[in-house]
């Protein structure tokens, strides 16, 4: 029944003796790196992005000319604590979430598109 899976034996004292005396140390200096590696690449720049849209989230004002997650352009018309409306044409307006808007456009932005 030997046929797919070989048979693993333990190899006696003479294989531990060969392993390097600080092997572990270098596993754990190498796990390390590759942390500070992910944190400077991945978890810091993303923890700066999610900082300054808060902060942009934070500061909308009503008349502002925003841009939302969907590729809704308007101006905002009321802010709630949790949700604005924002009029994409005369007379129509849109509620959304204050979190769903991507980013504020310059004034005059929507006259010109």
């Amino acid at each position: 029944m030997n046929l797919l899976i070989s048979d693993a034996w333990a190899e006696g004292p003479a294989a531990a003796a060969g392993a390097p005396p600080g092997g572990s140390m270098i596993q754990f200096v190498f796990l390390g790196g590759i942390f500070l590696l992910f944190y400077f690449l991945i978890i810091r720049p993303q923890s700066k992005r999610a900082k300054e849209h808060r902060a942009m989230v934070d500061a909308l004002a009503k008349g502002d000319e925003v841009v939302t997650n969907g590729g809704i352009i308007g101006r905002v018309s009321q802010l709630g604590d949790t949700f604005i409306s924002v009029e994409i044409a005369d007379g129509v307006e849109v509620k959304v979430q204050r979190q769903a808007v991507a980013s504020v456009l310059p004034k005059g932005t929507i006259k010109s598109a």
